[in-house]
Parts: structure tokens; sequence; C-alpha cells
């Protein structure tokens, strides 16, 4: 019947060929891609769209690779939105017309078949479509060059090509009003799906898909083509991670063909040799323990293959092999060997693109390609155990930085050991004063950096004139800072970033601050500098010399917020954002010594000038909102002069995207939630900074409504920055008459599947349901139970679990039974121990004090709850170092002494001795 089905489908001629022409102005640079795109997802909505698509990819051979190509990246695209509402009989159309492709004699279009083959395989399963598995099978079998890569390209797609096209030839022709994080999800999970799948039973089949693949796959290491050895190999290597009982059994026979295939021809294969030791010392070292010294020289001497792109591949080993927690003996004889090639491979390539990007003083505009993308971190509540965003993310990762990467993790692991043998080299190259040898010496000012944190206690013998190793080396580093090639100057603000913690250290002691005052003085004379890439390292290394500062910055404020501002005047659109930056993290580190007049006079009008320079739809917009965030912050009531209009400014920008989420006409620019996220975040600093001076304002204004929409969007981001606005509204009384509604939306977050979807906005919204019930009192009893069933299972399940997550559970929990104990004190035998166990890890501050006016409260109302977890009781009161309330201190004591009356049986004395001395000390403050 499929057959039948296949074949009654035909295209009309007219059809094909007004799908060709839209695909061919698709294509086009010069089109309106906008409006191109509007006309194929009208297409779209017609039923056998797909089999056109299909149609034209296999068969329209007078078409162009490019428009059959763009037929097969939309119908990937579209049947991964669609696939499963298909009528049978298209989606057996569509894999029917796949198939062949496989072979087919272009390699393009092997290439995109196999992209849409992967998508079916992620969305059907293997087991919807068995002639999938034939048609490999025939095709690795049949000595065709053309149909055995096919196969075996479809096979290795995942890994290697899925991303490739999604993020390149995809992406940009698609509108800007596209998600493209959910995109990139689900190609990482076909990724890690697909070769799970084929490690499957399947109904029909006497062996699972991976046991009759992986032998073919192997004897193709051995092909005469390149090509197939290059496939075989990526094939395999991505079976490492899931390792399937095939490729364990065969493991043998594939280190062998590793060997083998180690001295290949061609660099791609040697590239993917190096990538699969890589692989095995990440996740499973043991394989590789018994030839380890032959592939550690193996990959000593593939470090400096000529092929950048295999000792780039090479180079990640030595990282690897560091983070593996193998034997460090095992290395450490290669060391002499290999602290060299690491330092020649950390010179500029002379096709480095950085190369050119420094010739270019401020005088060369800004080219749209220069301007990164940027990464708004939404406002997260509690412990900063979240990943960091690296600025560097968007880079090129190339052999130099992986290179310097390595050096790095080696200097942790080895530290003064390896400098015998670097800093003969570093003060060779840095003594080599030629102009010709710039590269080398610039090589030598990284190596410094990059050993910072792991040979700083053995780096002073190696410089000239020892007196104590950091004046040493900061006194090496800042003549540098006025090289003539900028890109040393450069190089030399980031080491100085690098000894930020060293320098700040040392400034008790005279000649250390004097030290710093250059170190200061220096980096904000390179902040002048008229190269635009000194100028971003400058700014860079100086906004890291900030935090390590902090207060000791104070009596340099007047002269730093001049050189800042006076950047701030001359930088162009891409140095600008690390300016905001820079301003941003100066005032979290000074804080409130800011707040005096002759600082504001410097400060605020040009960045208020700016401001109202800035159109609503402006994306500079962004960064001047997060340095506004850290102003606000930092001046506290001093901002309240400044406050109106940006208060005003953000609740229009959050409207002004609200519309434009469902209207962008109407709402006259294209929807960008950033704007809505760094505005919420910056009416949280403004409600941190002017405490109770905020509440004019929101009266005044309809934020409640706003801030509703924004606690239930589908935005995760959105969501997560709403609540953190919502519990730092100091007065909840502008939340009346909707306050359930935002009580019920926070609750909703702490679901099990919605802190698995989203830890940040669980975090947040079980942190404001704190912040509100201390501030609303009786009017947080209708979510009580509801709010208690999500955190005990949180606290009970604690391990892995986000720490911020476990200590706000915690906080919000002692809250909620400080203010309703005779609604939580009735289950607190069911969650006293893992609820106390996290008390112990949270830090003495007026939180933990909410918290414990809560256990003192439940244990009042019923004693007895508390009984049978008495020990872990005693363990949390004993993790304060000093309770500060006096008024606590005295409940803590009456909550001991009242166990130790009511157990006068024995009963404490028993608990007692479980308890370890430490404890036992800490707790006999409380006269106990």
């Amino acid at each position: 019947m499929a057959t039948a089905a296949v074949a009654l489908w035909q295209p009309r001629e007219e059809g094909l060929r007004e799908i060709c022409g839209l695909l061919e102005q698709h294509i086009s640079p010069n089109s309106d891609q906008c409006g191109i795109w509007q006309q194929l997802q009208h297409y779209s909505q017609f039923p056998d769209f797909n089999n056109y698509l299909a149609f034209i990819l296999a068969h329209a051979e007078g078409k162009s690779v490019e428009i059959r190509q763009a037929a097969g990246l939309l119908l990937k695209n579209n049947l991964r939105a669609t696939f499963s509402s298909l009528s049978p009989s298209h989606q057996q159309y569509i894999k029917s017309e796949l198939l062949p492709c496989l072979g087919a004699t272009d390699r393009t279009i092997r290439f995109t078949a196999g992209t849409v083959i992967s998508v079916l395989v992620l969305l059907g399963r293997l087991i919807g479509w068995p002639e999938l598995l034939q048609a490999l099978v025939r095709c690795l079998d049949s000595n065709d060059l053309n149909h055995m890569e096919g196969a075996m390209d479809a096979i290795c797609k995942p890994s290697f090509v899925i991303l490739h096209l999604l993020f390149t030839s995809w992406f940009a022709v698609l509108p800007r009003t596209t998600c493209y994080g959910a995109y990139r999800a689900d190609i990482i999970q076909i990724c890690e799906d697909i070769p799970e799948e084929l490690d499957v039973d399947v109904p029909g089949l006497s062996e699972r898909p991976i046991n009759i693949l992986m032998p073919r796959l192997l004897q193709f290491f051995q092909s005469p083509h390149a090509v197939l050895r290059k496939l075989s190999l990526g094939s395999v290597n991505q079976f490492i991670v899931v390792m399937p009982t095939a490729l364990f059994m065969s493991m043998d026979q594939y280190l062998q063909g590793l060997f083998v295939l180690a001295h290949d021809s061609s660099a791609d294969v040697r590239k993917l040799v190096c990538a699969a030791f890589v692989q095995l010392i990440e996740v499973r070292p043991s394989f590789l323990e018994p030839h380890l010294r032959n592939v550690i020289e193996y990959i000593l001497q593939v470090s400096k293959d000529p092929d950048d792109e295999v000792a780039l591949e090479a180079c990640e080993f030595w990282s690897a092999y560091c983070d593996a927690n193998l034997p460090s003996d095992g290395l450490r004889e290669f060391l002499p060997r290999l602290i060299p090639v690491l330092l020649s491979n950390m010179a500029y390539a002379d096709d480095d693109e950085s190369l050119v990007d420094a010739e270019e003083d401020e005088s060369f505009p800004d080219r749209d390609q220069d301007l990164k993308p940027r990464f708004h971190s939404s406002r997260l509540h509690g412990s900063e155990d979240g990943e960091e965003v690296d600025d560097d993310t968007v880079n090129v990762w190339n052999l130099r930085k992986c290179s310097a990467a390595g050096l790095d993790i080696l200097s942790n692991v080895y530290g003064d050991e390896i400098l015998p043998t670097l800093m003969p080299l570093i003060q060779q190259k840095l003594s080599t004063t030629n102009d010709s040898a710039w590269k080398e010496r610039e090589a030598a000012v990284l190596a410094i950096g990059a050993i910072a944190e792991g040979c700083i206690n053995g780096l002073y013998p190696h410089l000239p004139e020892a007196v104590c190793i950091l004046l040493q080396i900061i006194a090496f580093l800042i003549p540098l800072l006025d090289d003539k090639f900028p890109l040393i100057r450069s190089i030399t603000c980031w080491t100085l970033s690098r000894f930020s913690k060293y320098i700040i250290q040392g400034i008790d002691d005279q000649n250390g601050s004097e030290q710093f005052d250059k170190v200061l003085i220096g980096l904000l004379r390179r902040i002048l500098d008229t190269n635009k890439r000194v100028q971003e390292a400058a700014c860079s290394a100086f906004a890291t010399l900030e935090e390590e500062a902090a207060e000791e910055l104070v009596p340099h404020l007047e002269v730093i917020l001049q050189h800042l501002l006076c950047a701030y005047s001359k930088y162009q659109r891409r140095n600008l954002r690390i300016v905001y930056d820079a301003i941003g993290t100066l005032a979290d580190a000074v804080g409130g010594e800011l707040n005096q007049p002759k600082y504001l006079d410097i400060l605020m009008p040009p960045l208020i000038s700016k401001w109202q320079q800035l159109s609503n739809s402006d994306k500079d917009l962004f960064p001047l909102l997060e340095c506004f965030t850290s102003i606000a912050q930092a001046l506290g009531p001093g901002f309240s002069q400044f406050a109106e209009p940006v208060f005003q400014r953000c609740i229009n920008l959050i409207q002004i995207q609200q519309l434009a989420k469902v209207d962008h006409v109407a709402a006259g620019v294209q929807y960008d939630r950033e704007f809505i996220i760094c505005s919420l975040d910056l009416l949280s600093g403004l409600a941190e900074g002017l405490g109770s001076g905020i509440e004019s304002l929101v009266a005044q204004s309809n934020l409640r409504e706003l801030l509703l929409q924004c606690c239930m969007d589908g935005g995760v981001d959105i969501r997560q920055s709403a609540f953190a606005l919502l519990g730092d509204l100091v007065c909840p009384v502008h939340l009346h008459p909707r306050l359930q509604e935002f009580l019920d939306a926070a609750a909703k977050q702490l679901h099990s599947s919605a802190v698995k979807e989203a830890v940040s906005v669980a975090n947040n919204a079980c942190w404001a349901i704190g912040e509100l019930t201390v501030k609303v009192r009786q009017e947080i009893s209708p979510i009580v139970l509801a709010v208690i069933s999500c955190l005990v299972p949180i606290l009970q399940n604690a391990e892995g679990l986000n720490k911020s997550l476990i200590e706000n559970s915690a906080i919000t929990l002692g809250r909620l039974g400080w203010v309703c104990p005779e609604l939580v004190a009735p289950h607190m035998e069911h969650f006293m121990q893992s609820w106390c166990t996290a008390l112990c890890m949270i830090r003495d501050d007026f939180e933990k004090e909410d918290a414990f006016r809560g256990l003192c409260a439940m244990v009042r109302a019923i004693p007895l709850g508390a009984v049978s977890s008495l020990a872990y009781l005693c363990k949390a009161i004993a993790s304060w170092h000093e309770i500060r309330s006096e008024d606590l201190n005295n409940e803590v004591c009456e909550v001991l002494n009242g166990y130790k009356q009511m157990l006068a049986n024995g009963g404490w004395e028993q608990c007692m001795a479980t308890l370890e001395p430490s404890v036992l000390h800490r707790l006999s403050r409380y006269q106990v």
C-alpha cells in the first residue's frame, strides 16, 4: 500500500516552477528575504509542499545544485516542525526519495540528503524506517565510491555536519526574529541521540544496527580512498561517549586502526585520529593506559604538524590529559619536549585574522561584523555558582589559544617544575629586540600570563635582579605597555590582569602600593590608546583589576572616571560596550563611594546624553541599561535624581516589546526579548538602590500588569528576571489586587518539571516567594502547602542540584514556617533532616536568621515534630559562626534547653554522643 501511495503522487509542473523560482530568490543575497520567507511559509500550508521539496532535491537535475540544496535544507526544517502531522503516504514518499540520493553523483546532494535523513531518524527513530538500514548496508557493500561515501556521510552526520549546516547555511537566511536557541538545543540532542539510536533492538532484525554497521566501518579504515577513511573514522568516533558493546568488543581493532591511520597522508584523517585520542582520554582513559607512552609520543609529534588544524586537535590532548586525573608522572618526563612545542605554537600564525585587525586604529570605522553577539545574563538571586558567560565564546578557537590554555593547565598541575624549561625560552624570546621577532616576544608575554596562577611561587628567580616576585613581574611588564607593536601592548594588558589578585594582595607594602599605582595608571593610559585592539584589551584588563581592587580604587576615583569618560567620548560602538562594562564594574567595586557630586558630574552627563540619543529599538541600549543597573545599585538613594526618566523608559521598553511580540507593525519595532530582560534587571537595580524611594514611581505606572505578563512569559530568561524584580520590590502593596496571581505564577515554577526545564527561573521564583512571605505575612497562606510540596523534594534530592536553589529553598521554607507555623509545622518530620542539612550550607546573614526564626516557631508549635531529627537540628545551629540578633540567639537557646529538659531521661545525652566535638563546642555557647 505504501508503495502504491508513493507512486500516485506526482508534482505539477506549475507548482515546481513556482517553488524553484522562490528558492532561487531565497538564496540570492539581494532579494527581499522576509517577503520570500513569508511566501515559502504560505506554500508550506499545502499538505504536499514537502513532497515538492523532496522531489526538487532528488530529481531537479536541470536546476542548480544551490537550489536543490536549498530545497533540502528547507525540507529538513519543515520536517522538524511538521513530520508527525504529515500523512503516512507523504512521509513514505519523502523517505523513498531521500534514499537514492545517498548515491547521487553530486556530493552536495548526498551531503544534504544525509542531513535530512539524520533529522528523520531523530523524529521517527530507526524502528520507523527499517528500509534505511538496509539502504545503508547496501551502499556500504556496493564498492561504488559515491554510494559508500553517501552512506557513511549519513552515519557520520550528527556530530559533524548538522551543526555546520544549521549555523551557517540555514541561519544565514532565517528571519531575524527566529529563536536560534531552540534550534541549537534540538541539534545537540540529535548529536547525542542518533549514536544511541543505532544501539537498540529493531523488530525484524537479528542484530542491533550498530552490530551490523561497526565491522563495516572499521573495515573502511583500510580504504584506499581518503574520504572513506575520514568518514568511517568520524562515524566510529561519535560512538566513543556512549560506548556500545559493538565498539567495546572491537576496541583492540579500533585502536590498531588508529595507530595505522596516525600517519595517514590525509590531514583530515590525522585530525580525527587526534580527536579520537582526546575523547578516549576524557571518557575512557583505561583503554589508552597500556599504550599511553606511544600515544603521548605521537600527540607530541603532531602538536607541531604542518597542518594547523591537526596540530590544534592534538594540542587539545594536553588539557584533556590533565583534566582526566591521570597520574602526573605519566606526562612529567615529556615536559622538556612538550613545553617548547606549546610556546612555539603560541606565536601568531601569518594568516591569523588578528594581525589584520591589529592594524586598525580608532580612525577606522567599525564594521558590522566587528560587533560581536552579546549575551546578557538575566538577574540571579543566590550563590554565584552558575556558569559565567565567556566573552571569548564567539572568538575563533585556534592553535595559539589552545596551546596557551594547555600551558596554563600544565602550570596548575606541575607548578614550578615547568619553569626551568620554560623561562630560558621566554627570556631568549624577549631578548630579541629586532622588529621581525615581535611575534616571538608577544608569545613570551602571553606565556607569562598563561602561567600566572600555576607558577606564581617560582617565577621570580627567573626574572633579572629578583627582589620580589610580584615587583619584578610588574616592573618587567609595565614598559611593554608602550611597545611600538599594538599586539604586544594588548597582550601585556591581559598578562597584567592575570596578576591582579597578587597585585592587590601586596598593596599594603609600600613597594606593592607603588606598583599598584603604576599598573593602574599604565592601564588607564592604554585605555586611551589609538589602536582599537589595545583599547579593548586595556579596558577588559582594567575591569578585572577593578573587581580585585574594590575599595582600593576609591583614592583614584576621579582620575579613573576622567579616563573612562574620555574613552567613552572617543570609542566606537564595539569598544564602547567594554567601557560600559568597566564603568559598571567600577560602580560594583566602590559602591556608595561613587555617590559624590564631583564624581557624578563627570560620570552621569555623558551617559544621560547617550541615553536620550538612543531610540527604543537601538540595541546599543543593552550595555547602557546594564551599566545603569550597576550605577543605580551603587548610588542607592543617590540615584533618585536620575530615577524617574530611567524608570519610565524601562516601562516603555517593556510595553513596546510586549506589543511587538503580537503585532510588530503596530509596535513599530521587531520583537527582541533582550529589551525586556535588560529593562527588568534595571528596574530591579532601581528597586535595590532606591529602596522605598521607588514606591511612588511604581504607584504611578502600570508595572503590575507588565510584570505579571513577564512572570508568565514563555521565555525562560524573561521569567527569570521578572521573578527577580518581583522579590526586589520593597513594598508589595502595589501588587494588589493581583498578588495571588503573582504567588500562583511563582509557585508553578517550583513543580519538578519546571525545575528541570529552567532551574534559574525556579531559583528566582523560590527567592521571590520567600521575600514576599516576610512582606505580606498572612496573605501568603493560600499557597503555603503547595510551595512546601515542591520545596521538600528539592531539599530531599539536593545532590547534583543548583546550590543557589537549595539555599533559597531552605530559606523560603523557613520564612514560611516563621509566618505560618501552624500550616508548616505539622509536616516538619517529613523534611526536617534534609532542611537542616541545607541550612548548614548557608552563610551567616539576615536570610539565614529568617530561616531559623521559622525553625524556632515550628518547634515551639510542635516540639515533637523535630525530636527524631534532633542531631540534624543541632548541627544546623552549630553552623552559625555568630548569631548577631540577640532575640534570635535567645530563641535558639530556648529551643535547645527545651529539648534538653524534654529528653531528661537520657535521650539528650544519647543525642549529644552522636555529635562531633566541634559541633558540641559551638553548642556550648547556648548554655547546654
